[in-house]
């Protein structure tokens, strides 16, 4: 985003909501690929209780994309939406969806207009809405922003409160010039230098990669065709996200309605060497640009405005806030008991400081776990390493694995014993994680089931030097 440092990038709608609410320097992510961090955002759960570990490359829907089969993967799952379609608000989704079976409205979703997959072309999108699969007819952010609108609009004439999740593919790859409008594309390719973008050697364990044919930015050429591609998608969604914040100030709706801005996980576009998400290498990485999401949360008049909060969070304290902000507390049946994250409701309010116990957050991606202070990192890969640690105040690019220092040998021994106590504390043994043959390239099936649940061919873009 343009306010969160990155000057050339043309953000003005994100750039606005900062200034009208708060922007987190310091969210992350539950894991680094979307299928997981999308169904830790709705349960308020870790990968290893709920069981979604990679991106889902099956089950999304019969003969979508040669898909043979249908799976509920956070069936029996208690989602935030469904605690607020119970109470009273009519809860909706439009565009992405990709946590299994998307032609069947799930999660307390009474409105249903999504992705049939998770990404793909931005052009001609399969979708689904009413138990049919369609083609949209358009650019797919102005898609289902449209959608997102036309909902809005039937809500007008309705005493109920809405809670309306739109879920954008971008900037997600494809990034070549004919899948985003062309006058975006080609004024970045034109003008933009991407001084601010890091741009590191390709890194040894780069896995090849589908949905960006394989593309690297390894020349200054196709370093400025990617990044004018991924600019292009994230200055057309904030386009449409403009949208939706104007016909909520049309409407007098903007200071009652609380938005959340957030990203499924973060990417790598040539730092460190990697053009790709957490499964951007094998094993997968946990560096910063991969578990650091860009969030921002905003209603005029109640929450706190043009702050920068810097407390360390997490997805998995989204459900508790949430449903904390709207007083309906988060003490479900047994759902609290579960649940790793905390109610920052009160940072939205104005308070100085999160009340959350140890300041530290924790990822996972399959059997690669991390820990996070806000100086330092730790990253366990089960079951035998290889591990890594990086002190974050001397070298906040991550930079130097210092893993073998003997000057942080009780700091590493402390985090690691840290880390194993969190998530034995909360990871349901049958879907543990750290004991799946998780490679990055897409789950098959429900962990635990009769099938192989994860995809393992790995290719390495060295292998094809």
């Amino acid at each position: 985003m343009n306010c969160a440092g990155t000057p050339e990038l043309k953000t003005p709608n994100l750039d606005r909501l900062a200034e009208t609410g708060i922007r987190f320097e310091n969210f992350f992510c539950a894991s680094p690929v979307c299928s997981p961090a999308r169904a830790s955002i709705l349960t308020g759960q870790i990968p290893s209780q709920h069981g979604v570990q990679d991106f889902l490359r099956a089950g999304n829907g019969v003969n979508v994309e040669g898909d043979s089969k249908t799976i509920q993967y956070l069936e029996g799952r208690t989602t935030y939406t469904e605690i607020l379609g119970q109470n009273g608000y009519d809860v909706a989704l439009s565009g992405k969806w990709h946590i299994g079976d998307s032609g069947t409205p799930q999660a307390g979703f009474a409105y249903w207009n999504v992705h049939a997959t998770g990404s793909g072309n931005y052009y001609n999108a399969p979708m689904f809405t009413d138990g049919e699969q369609y083609t949209s007819d358009g650019y797919f952010s102005d898609v289902i922003t449209d959608n997102a609108i036309n909902y809005l609009d039937d809500q007008k004439s309705s005493d109920k409160p809405f809670s309306l999740n739109v879920h954008y593919t971008a900037p997600h790859a494809p990034w070549g010039r004919e899948q985003h409008p062309s006058e975006i594309y080609d004024d970045y390719f034109e003008n933009c230098e991407f001084e601010s973008v890091r741009w590191d050697p390709i890194h040894p364990e780069h896995l090849l990669k589908e949905g960006s044919s394989g593309s690297v930015g390894d020349t200054t050429e196709n370093r400025r065709a990617l990044l004018s591609g991924y600019f292009a998608a994230i200055t057309s969604m904030d386009e449409n996200i403009g949208r939706l914040i104007d016909w909520l100030e049309a409407n007098d709706l903007r200071e009652n309605t609380l938005i959340v801005f957030t990203g499924d996980n973060g990417m790598s576009m040539g730092h460190h060497g990697i053009w790709g998400k957490g499964n951007g290498t094998y094993p997968a990485n946990m560096y910063d640009t991969a578990v650091k999401v860009p969030t921002i949360i905003s209603r005029p008049g109640h929450v706190v405005e043009g702050r920068v909060e810097r407390n360390l969070l997490s997805h998995y304290d989204l459900m508790p806030t949430i449903l904390d902000y709207v007083r309906l507390g988060y003490t479900i049946g047994n759902v609290r008991d579960s649940l790793p994250g905390n109610s920052f409701a009160g940072l939205l309010e104005g308070a100085v400081e999160v009340d959350s116990g140890p300041v530290v957050v924790l990822d996972e991606y399959g059997p690669t776990r991390m820990i996070r202070t806000q100086s330092l990192k730790y990253i366990h890969r089960y079951p035998d390493g290889p591990h890594e640690f990086y002190d974050l105040a001397n070298d906040p690019n991550e930079v130097t694995n210092a893993i073998d220092d003997i000057a942080f040998r009780s700091i590493i021994r402390h985090m690691n014993r840290e880390l194993q106590e969190w998530f034995d504390k909360y990871t349901e043994p049958e879907r543990d994680g750290s004991k799946q043959a998780v490679k990055g390239r897409g789950q098959l099936d429900i962990v635990g089931g009769k099938e192989e649940a994860f995809a393992q061919d790995v290719t390495f873009l060295r292998d094809l030097e």
